[in-house]
């Protein structure tokens, strides 16, 4: 798609606004999984890509020095379709990372928070050197940079996303799956184990879409009459937004998967933080109802 520098600026300004909102909405507890950590690194990667096109493009008649290169538009294209394709990259990793981490916060005993805040931070810097890797050394990427004519001089070829309908798809039928999974396990448990699971999995797909389902309905709608026919530009397709929903979504997934644990009736277990479900209380009250 072609799009012009300014809407490239507005779109990459307006998405800084909106990553550095939630990560401030989220600050007491960002730093507590992967997802915040990831979140404020991907906000500060943003507001540093808005600060160097911004500077391009308001030097763009004489061009900016850095080390006796020249920048100009050209750069500014390059440099957005590059960022697309490394938010691109990241997608999956992000996903299958976040859920481990949930996983592992779930399933395994509470360990130092501070060591597990190194590796978090260690495991998102690097994501963002093997993304930067993949696309630079490993992925058939061509830079799309065409002499156009001087009315188009301000206009740039940017990629679109579709990872985002990919991890949407799969992260629907995996919850799907661990729901059948959930209420169908009554040839290999008792009764009483199952109808725990059971109500574990109710409340989770109650809190989850208490807390979604507006969002899921007006993004189904924009989806629909706006990002399917233009698509959606790929240096917009990763931000802190998509990131606490799938924050959310892994965690119901996790809890759905786990279910109602020895460790959780003991109060050994914590819940993964999220902003927007309150997933402890919930989850707490129905392991109690199954043990």
């Amino acid at each position: 798609m072609i799009l012009s520098i300014p809407s490239i600026l507005l779109g990459l300004g307006g998405k800084c606004l909106l990553n550095w909102a939630l990560v401030f909405l989220q600050r007491s507890h960002v730093c507590k999984s992967f997802v915040g950590i990831f979140g404020v690194s991907l906000s500060v990667v943003d507001t540093a890509a808005i600060l160097i096109f911004a500077t391009i493009h308001v030097h763009s008649d004489g061009g900016v020095l850095l080390s006796d290169l020249q920048l100009t538009r050209y750069h500014v294209c390059l440099l957005a379709q590059i960022l697309g394709q490394v938010y691109g990259a990241l997608q999956w990793p992000v996903v299958v990372v976040a859920g481990l981490d949930h996983l592992c916060t779930i399933s395994l005993p509470p360990a130092s928070p501070r060591a597990r805040w190194i590796v978090r931070l260690f495991v998102t810097v690097l994501l963002w050197y093997l993304a930067a890797l993949y696309v630079f050394l490993l992925s058939d990427f061509t830079p799309v940079l065409e002499d156009v004519s001087l009315h188009q001089m301000h206009q740039c070829w940017v990629f679109h996303t579709t990872q985002i309908l990919q991890v949407v798809t799969m992260l629907l039928l995996t919850l799907g799956c661990a729901a059948l999974h959930a209420v169908c396990k009554d040839h290999i448990t008792n009764q009483t184990s199952t109808h725990s699971r059971r109500s574990v999995v109710c409340q989770v797909l109650c809190i989850f879409l208490s807390a979604w389902a507006p969002l899921l309905v007006f993004l189904a709608v924009l989806l629909l009459l706006l990002l399917l026919p233009a698509g959606m530009p790929s240096y917009l397709g990763l931000n802190v937004a998509w990131l606490c929903f799938l924050n959310s979504f892994l965690i119901a997934v996790v809890l759905c998967v786990v279910g109602p644990t020895s460790q959780f009736a003991q109060g050994l277990a914590a819940v993964p933080a999220d902003s927007f479900c309150e997933w402890r209380i919930k989850f707490s009250l129905a392991a109690e109802d199954g043990t």
